[in-house]
């Protein structure tokens, strides 16, 4: 994702990143975990950070399980929602001016 390639790989935007692509759907931790693809470890370990910020909101539970989605009513999820929209726009701009410059030759 171009989240990741400006970020870099690191856990806590792995998670951001994994639910930014899945927006509206919710998951459990386990599944997060799986999704952005870190071990369950790394999850606990960038977890209080997500909370914190409130990235990311309960949006029901069962039992021990809640299941958590991304929290895009939050300013700072706003902005980060921002930039990926930024970073996709300038994509697309640098793709559409390369095949500009290959129908010009």
């Amino acid at each position: 994702s171009l989240l990741l390639t400006l970020t870099g790989e690191i856990p806590l935007f792995k998670v951001i990143d994994f639910l930014l692509d899945n927006k509206g759907m919710d998951f459990s931790k386990k599944d997060i975990a799986k999704g952005a693809e870190i071990s369950r470890a790394s999850l606990f370990n960038y977890w209080s950070e997500l909370e914190r910020h409130d990235i990311v909101k309960v949006t029901r539970s069962f039992g021990k399980t809640k299941l958590y989605t991304l929290n895009t009513k939050n300013p700072v999820t706003q902005k980060i929602i921002e930039l990926e929209k930024t970073l996709i726009a300038e994509a697309m701009d640098k793709v559409s001016k390369k095949k500009e410059m290959i129908i010009e030759h």
